[in-house]
Parts: C-alpha cells; sequence; structure tokens
C-alpha cells in the first residue's frame, strides 16, 4: 500500500506540473493570434475597441465548461449587436439554443431553424460568415421574431472539429439605430471556437491521464482476479450540445454490450470517433496502420493489455495532430494548397513525433504508425502527396 500510494503522488504530481506548464502559454498565445489575424478588419469600432475586445474574448477564456464559454459569448456579443442568437446543428437540423436581444429571447429556444437554402445553406456549405437582406433568412424566424430594422443579417458558422457544430445569428436589432460590428463580433465567435477545442485537448489530456492513474491502481489489486471494472462513458469532447435535441427529435441512446475486455476498448475507440466527429479512418497506405487500430479483428488478436496500450496510443496521436492543426491554422491551410504541409510544419510536427516517441516508442504500438497515420488522415485530409517530398517517415 506505501508504494501504491506513493506511485500515485509522483503521477499526479507529473501530470499536475505538466498542465499547469502548458496552459497559460496556450491561452495567452491564442487571444493573440485571434486578435492578430481579425484586428486589420476592425478599424473605427463603433460598439468598443481592442481592449474592450481583448476584455470580451478573455472572459470567454475564463470559461471551464463549454456550456459556460457559450454562455459568455452571446453576453460578449450583446455589446456589438443588437440581437444575437445560436442554433445547433444536428441531424441535418438547426435548432435554437439560447438568445440575446430579441422581445422574446426564450422562445428561441427548440425554434427549428430553416437550412436548406439562403444564408444558412451558403454558411453550411463554405463554412465561412455570410451577410445579406433578411429574406435570405428562414420566413418563419423573421415572421415570429421581426426583421432587423436595416433589413440586413449576419450568420456566422460555429466550428469545431471541422464541423459546423452551430450557427450564430446576429443583426442590428428590430428598432431603428441599432448597433452591429461585425467584424468585433466574427472574432468573439472565432476565439469560442478556438478555446473550446483547446478546452476538448484539456479534457482529453485529463482523460488519458486519469487512465493512466487508474492503470496503476488497478496493479495494485492483481491478487484480485474475479473483480471486473467497467470503463465509464468517455466524455463528450468535441460537442458542447451533446445533451440538446430538439423537442420534436427522439434520438434513442446507443446501446454499447462489451462482454469481454478487448470488446469494452473497441466500444470505447468507437465513441471516441464519434466524439471528434471523424469518419471512418479509411484504407490507405498512410493511414493503413491507424484504420486497422478501430477494427474489432485486429484487436481480437491482441490481449487485453495490448489492445489498450495500441487504442491509447491511437488516440494520443489524434491529439498531437489535431493540437498542430489548431495552432497552424494558416499554414495548414496554405500547405495544403501548395502540397508542403511538412516542410511549412516541421518544426511541430518533428516536436509533436519526439513526443509521440516518448511515450508510446517503446511500447507494444511502436510499429503501428498511429503518429504517421493521423498526418496522412486528419492533417492532409488522406492525400499523402499533400505533405510534401520531404516527408519520409
Amino acid at each position: 500500500m506505501p508504494e501504491r500510494n506513493w506511485l500515485e503522488q509522483v503521477v499526479k504530481s507529473a501530470v499536475s506540473e505538466v498542465l499547469e506548464g502548458h496552459l497559460a502559454p496556450i491561452q495567452s498565445d491564442l487571444v493573440e493570434r485571434v486578435l492578430r489575424e481579425v484586428e486589420p478588419r476592425l478599424g473605427a469600432s463603433p460598439g468598443g475597441n481592442s481592449a474592450s475586445l481583448l476584455k470580451a474574448v478573455s472572459s470567454i477564456q475564463s470559461g471551464t465548461t463549454q456550456r459556460e464559454i457559450l454562455r459568455t459569448l452571446l453576453d460578449g456579443a450583446a455589446h456589438y449587436t443588437g440581437r444575437v442568437a445560436l442554433f445547433v446543428i444536428k441531424t441535418g437540423t438547426a435548432t435554437g439554443w439560447q438568445a440575446r436581444g430579441f422581445a422574446h429571447s426564450e422562445e428561441i429556444k427548440d425554434f427549428g431553424l430553416g437550412i436548406g437554402s439562403g444564408l444558412a445553406a451558403q454558411v453550411l456549405q463554405s463554412r465561412t460568415a455570410a451577410s445579406g437582406p433578411a429574406d435570405q433568412m428562414d420566413s418563419d424566424f423573421i415572421t415570429r421574431f421581426q426583421p432587423p430594422a436595416d433589413g440586413t443579417v449576419l450568420l456566422l458558422p460555429l466550428v469545431l472539429k471541422e464541423k459546423v457544430a452551430a450557427l450564430v445569428y446576429a443583426d442590428a436589432g428590430s428598432d431603428p439605430g441599432g448597433r452591429m460590428d461585425a467584424a468585433a463580433f466574427e472574432l468573439l465567435v472565432v476565439a469560442t471556437g478556438a478555446w473550446l477545442e483547446v478546452v476538448a485537448l484539456r479534457k482529453q489530456n485529463a482523460k488519458e491521464s486519469s487512465s493512466e492513474t487508474a492503470g496503476h491502481e488497478s496493479a495494485g489489486h492483481e491478487n484480485t482476479p474475479h473483480e471486473k471494472t467497467t470503463p465509464a462513458p468517455a466524455p463528450s469532447l468535441s460537442d458542447p450540445f451533446a445533451a440538446h435535441a430538439p423537442a420534436h427529435l427522439h434520438i434513442p441512446e446507443p446501446s454499447v454490450e462489451a462482454p469481454v475486455a478487448v470488446a469494452q476498448e473497441t466500444a470505447a475507440v468507437a465513441r471516441m470517433a464519434a466524439q471528434t466527429e471523424s469518419a471512418p479512418l479509411p484504407d490507405t497506405p498512410g493511414a493503413a496502420a491507424t484504420a486497422a487500430a478501430v477494427a474489432p479483428d485486429a484487436l481480437a488478436g491482441l490481449s487485453p493489455e495490448d489492445a489498450e496500450i495500441h487504442c491509447k496510443a491511437q488516440r494520443f496521436a489524434r491529439l498531437l495532430v489535431d493540437e498542430i492543426k489548431l495552432y497552424n491554422q494558416a499554414k495548414v491551410s496554405e500547405g495544403r494548397k501548395n502540397r508542403d504541409l511538412y516542410d511549412r510544419l516541421k518544426e511541430d510536427i518533428d516536436k509533436s513525433f519526439a513526443t509521440y516517441q516518448k511515450r508510446y516508442g517503446n511500447t507494444v504500438a511502436a510499429s503501428a504508425g498511429y503518429f504517421n497515420g493521423e498526418l496522412v488522415r486528419s492533417l492532409a485530409e488522406d492525400d499523402i502527396s499533400l505533405l510534401g517530398a520531404n516527408f519520409q517517415r
């Protein structure tokens, strides 16, 4: 028991030190990068200035839960727009979540917004902001909540894990002389999306660390072979609206039966893939090793302990590549366009690969190539040529 307590304290201390050393720089860097991208477009802001925007972004980043972050976004946006509303995208529908500034903001909740045409369809397809006349919005929405006085609306996508998770609507209000600072509003939405990604990565890090600590604790009970533990369901990392479903739509909860440890771990990987909104991994040479990790028959030949290591290695590789994409969005876009991703991101890729090797380079997952598979699958969008000729691993 003393040895177990000592090991637990060492693990907790190491995890705490790593997290505390990285979160503060991540937050500061995120604020700086977002402001640097959007500030040239701000010009003279009628509703505020760079200082007030920085305060609004900092308020968003003070949120510790996804729902808290989104509520802070709506509160902050109210200083730059007359009315603002957020619509959740689920199963091909857009459903009201919360709103600010409307005469009956509470009625936005569960309102079904038409997204088959007009500005909504344009934003969903392009994943970029769109502005236009109010008649390009769902006519039922405009009729029920009144058109803006100036006749113009703005619609932005809230992008999480490269998918549009929500649409954020804004206008100057139904009274003449309302405010509408489109650039400031867009900055807040972009900052919110980026910070939600950071929160997701932080939670995944904590989950990985918790799993490893649990593994050490389990080692102290080797003399009780009849004890069985059931893994807790993985939390939703990329979907802040996991519990939000339209009132008129029933989505049954999935049931998973996993009689053996290998089946349980396979189900956990499947849930992880669903939560990150990733499609099934393709059968391409660059991603073949990663694809094998989620195939039940591939895990079936391994012991439960080895299967767990393989699954953890794949999730860690995905986390590292997601971080590269998050903090190098401009380079990623240019690299894909010019087919030289590795040259542009060499320093980040090499550092992340070294981190991956340090953790899993001497394990049974060492030869599986999960990190390279994620580079091809996620960073290069299943086209290894986008990484360039100098990518040789």
